[in-house]
């Protein structure tokens, strides 16, 4: 199984956005990612563009950070997708939410989302990598609060079956070892609503899809509206190849055929709890 988990260790390559299904905005200068890498973690990720290809016809640039990547599009103001390992490990530690850790991110060019933006927006700031997954470490749980890994959520989805599902995820952590995960937002092909005087669009959904591959391999993807929802875990239950098929994108691509038919063609929350 080593053998499989080199293929995707932290890095995940998400292509082919599908025009006919989804509109993160149009594209008005070349396809090509940009990166942004601290000295400190560069060597670790020089191999990621080997790992991760740019998505058709959506702006991306891609930000490293110690406990996540993500991929930011300027003109939603959100980021298209954002991925992470999630480790046994990365839960143990003591670190609690620090105050007032809200912050713009520096290396992307404004306008970009801010405080005032949110602030009686009615829309709560929805962490995609959230952080009580990065409890071992202060830099890695503040980079959490980056406006670049959150998207205008409603509120009660926000404390309710979207957090549910964040808790479900450090449980199959803790109980399998690790995880791979990769979540984002969904912008159906509308008029969309926005925030803030920099205009930062708000999601009509979201998705979030899981492997794990400890064992038998598994994999299990969730597809959620963005309003109040209250519902059972399962009822939100899709296989990754159906919310590869809604958003266009493709997950995990080098898996091996044999393992990648395992994850992506099934989805049944029984094998995980």
């Amino acid at each position: 199984m080593e053998g499989y988990r080199k293929y995707i260790s932290l890095i995940f390559i998400l292509n082919a956005l599908a025009a006919f299904s989804i509109n993160y905005g149009t594209q008005t200068e070349e396809s090509g990612i940009s990166v942004e890498c601290s000295e400190d973690n560069y060597k670790e990720l020089i191999t990621s563009s080997d790992y991760i290809l740019p998505l058709k016809g959506v702006n991306e640039q891609i930000l490293y950070r110690k406990g996540y990547i993500a991929s930011y599009n300027k003109y939603t103001k959100a980021p298209n997708w954002v991925a992470w390992h999630l480790t046994k490990d990365h839960l143990s530690g003591t670190l609690k939410r620090p105050g007032n850790a809200w912050h713009e991110d520096s290396q992307v060019p404004y306008p970009k989302a801010t405080h005032n933006d949110y602030k009686k927006s009615g829309w709560s700031r929805g962490h995609m990598c959230p952080a009580g997954d990065n409890k071992w470490d202060g830099e890695a749980m503040y980079d959490t609060f980056l406006y670049t890994n959150v998207c205008p959520q409603h509120p009660r989805l926000n404390s309710g079956d979207w957090n549910e599902i964040e808790i479900a995820c450090r449980r199959w952590a803790n109980r399998y070892g690790d995880i791979y995960i990769v979540c984002g937002p969904i912008f159906f092909r509308k008029e969309h609503v926005t925030i803030g005087k920099n205009r930062v669009m708000v999601p009509e959904a979201f998705f979030k899809v899981i492997i794990c591959l400890n064992g038998t391999p598994k994999g299990i993807g969730f597809i959620l509206r963005n309003t109040e929802g209250n519902r059972k875990k399962d009822l939100y239950v899709n296989s990754i190849s159906q919310v590869e098929r809604i958003t266009g994108m493709t997950f995990f691509p080098s898996l091996p055929e044999d393992i990648s038919s395992k994850v992506k063609n099934k989805a049944d929350i029984k094998l995980w709890e």
